[in-house]
Formats: C-alpha cells, sequence, structure tokens
C-alpha cells in the first residue's frame, strides 16, 4: 500500500510539472535533499490551493466591493480597497525586510502573519453586522489595512523561503501549480455563488464566504508551518534607513532593477483594473451585483487555463510572461470598450465574462512572472531586500492611483478604461527593454 501511494504521487508530480521534472530536480543534489524538494513542493502547492482561493472569495477585487455595496457603505470607500491593498501590502515590507534578515528561519514570518490575516476576516465578517454602514465600511478599510500589512510582510518571508526550499528552474512552475489549483477551486466557488445568488441573502453569503476565507488563511499557515527549512544566515541584518540606503545604492548601480521598477508600476494598470471594469461593466448593464458568483468563476477559470502556460515560460523567460501578459489586458481593454457597441444585453454579458478571462490571465501571468523575475535576478543574500525595495517604491505609487476613481467620477469609466489599456500597452513596450533574469543576475554578480 505505501508503494502503491508513493507511486501515486510521482506520478500526480509528473503531471504537474512535467514527465521528467523529478530527473530534472535530482539530477545534481542527494536523493535526501531530493526527497526535501519534493516534500516541501508538496507542502508549497497545498498552502498555495488554499490561500489563492482564499484571496478570491475574500478579495478586495469583487467580494469586499459587494459587502460594501450590500451594507451601503458611501461609494468613495468602494474605491478605496485595492489601493488599500497595494498600498499597506508594499510600503512596510522595507520594515521587515530588515528584521527578517536577522532570523535564521524564516517560514514562521509567513506563518504569523497568516494568523492576523485570520483574525482580520473573523472581524470583517463580525463588522458587517454593524447597523451603521458608514462605521461598518470604516472598521472595514481599518481591519483590511491591517490584512494587507500581513500580507506584504508575508510575501517578503515567501520571497526567501521559496528561494531556499526550492532550485531556480522549478519556481515558475511552482508558483503556477499554485494558481492552478487555486483557480479549480475558485471557479467550483463561482459556480457555488451563481446558483445561491437567487435563494439566499446577500450579506449571509458573504459572511460565509469571509469565515471560509479566514479557515483558509489557518489552514495555509499550517502547511506553510510544516515546510523544511534551511537555517540562513543572519549577518548583515540592517534597520530601516540603512535598509533603505542600502537598496537606493543597488537601484543606482543597476539599469536593469531600474527597468524592473519602471515595468512593475506600468503593470499598475492591469492589477489595479477589475474593480474598474467592474464598474464599466454595470455602467453599461452588462453585470449586476447578483453576477459576482459569474466573475468569481471567469477569474478562476482564467487561473486555470493560464497557469501551467505561465508557469513553464516563466522558468525560461519570466520577462515574457510580463509582457505577453500586458499585452492580453491591452487586448481586454479594447474589447471591453467595443461591447458598447453591441446592442443586445445577453450577448453583452457573457462578453464581458471573456473580458474578465482576460483580465484573470493577464494578472495571474504578471503576479507570477515578476515574482519569478526577482527571485531569479536576485542573489539569495539580498532577496528580501529588494523585493521589500520594489514594493515600497510601488506602494507609494499605488497610492498615488486612487486619483483613478476621481478619473472615472469626472471623467466616465469609459476613459479610465482606456487609459487602462493604453498603459498595459506601453508597459508591453517597456518589457522589451528589460533583462532578462538570467543576464541581470549575472551582472549584479560581477560588480
Amino acid at each position: 500500500m505505501r508503494q502503491l501511494f508513493q507511486k501515486t504521487g510521482r506520478h500526480f508530480y509528473a503531471i504537474l510539472f512535467g514527465e521528467d521534472a523529478l530527473e530534472r530536480a535530482c539530477r545534481e543534489i542527494s536523493d535526501s535533499d531530493c526527497h526535501e524538494q519534493r516534500y516541501n513542493r508538496g507542502l508549497n502547492i497545498a498552502n498555495g490551493a488554499a490561500t489563492k482561493l482564499a484571496e478570491q472569495i475574500a478579495g478586495p477585487n469583487l467580494v469586499l466591493i459587494w459587502l460594501l455595496q450590500v451594507l451601503g457603505s458611501p461609494v468613495w470607500m468602494l474605491g478605496c480597497l485595492v489601493p488599500i491593498k497595494q498600498t499597506f501590502s508594499l510600503l512596510p515590507q522595507m520594515v521587515a525586510a530588515g528584521q527578517i534578515r536577522r532570523l535564521a528561519i524564516r517560514k514562521w514570518v509567513w506563518v504569523f502573519a497568516a494568523l492576523i490575516q485570520t483574525i482580520c476576516l473573523l472581524f470583517i465578517a463580525f463588522m458587517s453586522t454593524t447597523p451603521s454602514p458608514l462605521i461598518a465600511g470604516l472598521t472595514i478599510l481599518i481591519l483590511f489595512s491591517v490584512f494587507s500589512m500581513a500580507s506584504g510582510t508575508a510575501s517578503v518571508a515567501f520571497q526567501d523561503v521559496i528561494g531556499k526550499t526550492v532550485t531556480k528552474g522549478h519556481r515558475g512552475k511552482l508558483l503556477a501549480t499554485r494558481s492552478l489549483i487555486g483557480g479549480v477551486l475558485t471557479l467550483a466557488v463561482g459556480a457555488l455563488l451563481t446558483q445561491l445568488r437567487d435563494s439566499q441573502d446577500p450579506l449571509w453569503t458573504i459572511q460565509i464566504l469571509l469565515l471560509c476565507a479566514a479557515a483558509l488563511w489557518a489552514i495555509g499557515g499550517l502547511f506553510f508551518a510544516g515546510i523544511r527549512e534551511d537555517a540562513g544566515a543572519t549577518s548583515g541584518a540592517r534597520n530601516p534607513i540603512n535598509e533603505l540606503k542600502h537598496g537606493l545604492i543597488f537601484f543606482r548601480q543597476h539599469l536593469g532593477f531600474r527597468h524592473f521598477i519602471t515595468v512593475r508600476a506600468l503593470l499598475l494598470s492591469v492589477e489595479l483594473a477589475t474593480p474598474f471594469y467592474f464598474i464599466h461593466a454595470r455602467s453599461i448593464g452588462s453585470i449586476d451585483g447578483s453576477d459576482i458568483g459569474l466573475l468569481v468563476a471567469a477569474i478562476g477559470l482564467s487561473q486555470l487555463l493560464s497557469s501551467p502556460f505561465w508557469g513553464r515560460m516563466a522558468d525560461e523567460t519570466s520577462r515574457k510572461v510580463m509582457q505577453y501578459s500586458a499585452l492580453i489586458a491591452a487586448v481586454a481593454a479594447l474589447l471591453a470598450l467595443s461591447l458598447m457597441l453591441v446592442p443586445s444585453v445577453d450577448i453583452q454579458k457573457w462578453l464581458y465574462v471573456g473580458v474578465f478571462i482576460l483580465i484573470g490571465l493577464a494578472e495571474s501571468g504578471i503576479r507570477l512572472g515578476r515574482k519569478t523575475y526577482l527571485v531569479d535576478a536576485v542573489p539569495s543574500e539580498e532577496r528580501a531586500t529588494f523585493a521589500a525595495l520594489s514594493n515600497c517604491m510601488i506602494g507609494a505609487l499605488a497610492l498615488t492611483m486612487s486619483v483613478l476613481g476621481l478619473v472615472a467620477q469626472f471623467y466616465g469609466i469609459s476613459l479610465l478604461i482606456a487609459l487602462l489599456g493604453g498603459l498595459a500597452l506601453i508597459a508591453t513596450i517597456a518589457c522589451q527593454r528589460l533583462p532578462e533574469a538570467d543576464h541581470m543576475l549575472s551582472q549584479v554578480i560581477s560588480q
């Protein structure tokens, strides 16, 4: 029986990572280290499946916007959710990186952050029963800010842990498999929500989603706690000011890293886009609040379709993953704008589901591509610092991009969609100047 389980596990692993994945993964390391990598990969995939699903069923792009709408909170709060996510998850990372360097085992940072995220979601579910829409909305925004700070801290630790426990050439496929399984589960939840939209109270449905997401973050923390991480170097720990100085020196010295920051900044036009596409779809009558389940399913389907492709490509060229993803986002904007010419609302609705699938494909590729690029292009001892520096810069920019809501309010949501599509097209061109991760790493090491 034990041999059967081992054979089945190896077969499943081969399906996920390719027929020769085990041989390639173990070719240059000992049998014990090879077993350790498979064990860590399995836990990492399980962790990713849980957390990717949690992000979709209780995220700022759709479900939390739906919650604020159901509560009757002021409209301006809806536009704050995604900028809060970006800003509060990215800006504190410079402080976190300096402290993480002091720890020999860094997985516990991620586990503690997952616990905080679990608690925040439980409190958000509780506060949704508050009778005052204003108080409920403000409290939810505050709790979501704390949630986002925990998420950002976990992100720095995750980059370090995956760099220590998964060999180069397999990280992209690992991240893709996490998204793939999360996409399958998200697709199932979206289908369930579509069935429940007419039969259940919306607030009750959202509260159940929040409680399920809280449980998933806790489960994800347990899986991550089981990862076997070797103790890393703790020397060279810096306070936040020195951390910032060191990162800025690196930023000035390496043109490739400056190009990477430029590309990431332009790609914000995709990562911040989903709520605005939802508003645009509602403005032309294609989608309403009862279609949330359909949109969640569309995003899950996009992850399901894109993850294997993006993962394999990212291990070869993460730069092109970002480039092609940006191009897909530009096409999605063009399609969304053209739907205003379609006379049938039913046809509009299903075509707009296609727009969300394209945006999901693009966003999934951008996240996977930039994470893989940063892990592969920066020396391991500096990975946490430069992940934090790039994230802090992008976080500050994301805060300024909250003005996008004002563009929609005063000039129309269609103009904003055109602007987002134009920025995605510029990002496609900017990716051409970005060096490949291997080339950038060799440049950094040689200096």
